[in-house]
């Protein structure tokens, strides 16, 4: 690809009336060069079993082409048939919650054999009918595939059948869970009980790693079937998503993004974020920047808001700084889930570019603005290559062994694995500091200078033994809580905590409790924090640190944890090691990452600007390309310190010592040679 991919989720087959020709050109006028299609209609085209038409999908490829509209084809195996359904009930996955029934989309089972003899039928006839189109550039695997929460027996045995290759004997499995507790240890491997009861953390996580890798398995399954017709020009892509907190928020514990890569030539994703006055940017950036990492290049934006929910509905202005946002962090591509919105079914109300009427409206007009910038200085902004100083280490293994068990099953307690991991992205974010994600299976964290880890609760030794290999050769290592606490299979390791990192670190701990009226005050060796106020700085969680030879950044204020440390320092080899036991505020947050960053040598260059945020990259022709981004209500006003650039939207010159001046929700991107 050599554009910017700017386009829509287009569905003929839902149309209420005959309108092909006209959408198409209603998309050219609005510089849509591309639509993502099919990968929601199988009982369109197999509507009987046996019997295929893919008239709906050809006809729109061929009126795509015809306006010189470039296609991404979906595999439709996301929402089955009722004829699959009605011939094989068992089809439908069994979960934890018991027997699914049909209606819903992802309710069936990614490994039952028949439905993948029918979702492999079904992609090849596709394949078939689709791939020599010279406009059909990539093909799409399923749609934000999960597990589904498949647990029936047939799992479940294939489960069992990797315990027994992965530990050998019942005692060795024993053993690493804990089994003994409560009388669960298994005499053999006929006896293993159902997972859906257990009341053991090691052997559910062990359940949620091997439904995970289900999802791995079953898109380079899907993968190999595609290679098979597809020409080496169109890419093979799959629109992940996120973990969801009513949009799209963190680390997904249902598929591990990393490991499911493997089936992609480039990732996607799709992001949904609050707009309106919520409209805050840390979405986009985070979910961005682990997509980007996934693969370690660009990636494509399949599926993100037009409209959507009706209190999402945006201002002027935010569909463009949207668009914008995501390509600041590294996207090829903006592509709105949909282009028309729904005239029946459970998404009627999540709305896409159009409305119900299907003519010309505000945001037409504004993604009609976005597709003229994009034609005119797109070629300035494909393939942007970021070279980030900072990583946050992420980690599936520790979602998941944090999530139902005490360290967050606290009363009334709303936090979880995720809120910590965001705290420290959101922070970063708001000082204009870009970061990479990494993830256990990273081959080096030596690219950067700050690694921040937070929440590692379970860890193998050869990740923890890394981490202090990190810090020895002289990276600065920031971690908070728990880390390490747990072993690979959520076992508690029963060294010193933080287990094999106290000396890393300078410190241990053997108490923890919750903070309730406990707060955090600054020493002298945290002078970013100096200014910042005790009462409201912690929550959730607090160690009880006691330091050996660390220096103490901030103690808490308390009249009997007073005594104990709350975050310290250590020189470690030639490195560093902070180590946070709490979880505190964003303020605080915010100067314990400005505090590392500046242990690392990273300078903070914009750290006082948000709502303004600052993105950059180098381009295709070796420019750096900066993206000012106003995620306010207000015009903001600042001095342009740089060098001399031209702002490529107006085509003006913006010299060093200018101001620059942006409207509400509006963006300026700068090129400097």
């Amino acid at each position: 690809m050599d554009r910017i991919l700017y386009g829509c989720a287009y569905y003929d087959e839902y149309m209420p009336l005959e309108r092909l020709e006209n959408d198409m050109e209603m998309m050219r006028r609005a510089g849509i060069n591309v639509i993502r299609i099919a990968e929601s209609t199988w009982a369109t085209e197999e509507p009987q079993e046996g019997v295929f038409d893919f008239s709906h999908v050809t006809r729109t490829i061929e009126a795509a082409a015809r306006h010189g509209i470039s296609v991404i084809v979906g595999t439709p195996t996301y929402a089955i048939p009722p004829w699959l359904a009605a011939r094989y009930p068992d089809v439908i996955a069994l979960t934890e919650q018991g027997q699914g029934k049909y209606g819903p989309r992802q309710n069936m089972d990614i490994t039952h054999p028949r439905y993948l003899f029918y979702a492999e039928r079904v992609i090849r006839r596709l394949m078939e009918a689709v791939a020599p189109y010279e406009n059909v550039i990539g093909f799409q695997l399923d749609n934000e595939t999960k597990h589904y929460h498949v647990a029936g027996p047939r799992v479940q045995q294939r489960f069992f059948d990797h315990l027994r290759e992965t530990f050998g004997t019942v005692e060795a499995m024993n053993q690493a869970f804990g089994f003994a507790y409560w009388s669960n240890a298994v005499d053999t491997w006929e006896h293993l009980p159902d997972v859906t009861g257990t009341i053991n953390g090691s052997y559910l996580a062990a359940f949620e790693a091997f439904r995970r890798q289900l999802v791995t398995d079953f898109l380079l399954w899907q993968r190999s079937i595609v290679d098979a017709y597809r020409r080496p020009d169109q890419f093979v892509t799959h629109n992940f998503d996120f973990a969801w907190h009513g949009y799209s928020f963190g680390v997904q514990p249902d598929v591990d993004h990393a490991r499911a890569a493997q089936a992609l030539t480039i990732a996607g994703c799709d992001i949904y974020h609050p707009t309106q006055d919520d409209l805050t940017g840390r979405e986009i950036a985070f979910c961005g920047s682990l997509t980007r990492c996934l693969k370690q290049q660009n990636y494509l934006v399949l599926e993100t808001e037009a409209q959507g929910f009706p209190e999402w509905t945006p201002y002027d202005g935010q569909l463009r700084l949207q668009a914008f946002s995501h390509l600041s962090s590294g996207a090829d591509s903006v592509m709105y889930w949909h282009w028309h919105s729904l005239h029946n079914g459970c998404e009627t109300y999540w709305k896409g570019l159009l409305s119900h009427d299907l003519k010309e409206n505000r945001l037409y007009r504004e993604a009609q603005s976005i597709g003229r910038d994009l034609q005119r200085i797109g070629n300035r902004l494909v393939h942007l290559r970021k070279e980030n100083r900072v990583a946050i280490l992420v980690s599936n293994e520790a979602l998941t062994s944090m999530g139902p068990w005490p360290l967050f099953a606290l009363p009334g307690n709303r936090q979880d694995y995720n809120d910590v991991v965001r705290a420290y992205a959101d922070a970063l974010f708001e000082m204009n500091v870009e970061y990479d994600v990494v993830f256990p299976e990273t081959a080096t964290f030596s690219d950067y200078d700050l690694l921040i880890v937070p929440a590692l609760y379970s860890a193998s030794d050869e990740l923890l033994q890394r981490l202090r290999d990190y810090a020895a050769r002289g990276g600065v290592l920031l971690a908070a809580i728990k880390c390490g606490f747990t072993d690979e299979h959520v076992k508690v390791r029963h060294e010193t905590q933080p287990a094999q990192l106290h000396e890393c670190f300078g410190v241990t701990y053997q108490e923890f409790t919750v903070p309730k009226t406990a707060g955090l005050r600054a020493t002298s060796a945290f002078p970013e924090a100096g200014h910042l106020h005790s009462e409201n700085s912690l929550h959730t969680w607090m160690e009880l640190l006691m330091p050996h030879d660390a220096t103490v950044l901030a103690e808490y204020v308390h009249p009997c944890w007073g005594q104990y440390a709350a975050v310290t320092e250590k020189k470690y080899g030639r490195g560093c090691a902070i180590y946070a036991g709490c979880l505190m505020s964003h303020v605080w947050t915010r100067a314990l990452c400005e505090h590392a960053l500046a242990l690392a040598r990273i300078e903070i260059p914009y750290p006082d600007m948000y709502p303004i945020s600052i993105k950059s990259g180098i381009n295709v022709y070796g420019q750096t390309i900066r993206y000012y981004l106003n995620y306010s209500s207000d015009t903001r006003t600042f001095v342009h310190d740089d060098t001399d650039g031209l702002e490529l939207l107006s085509g003006q010159t913006i010299a060093c010592g200018e101001y620059l001046t942006l409207q509400p929700w509006s963006v300026a991107i700068v090129a400097y040679d």
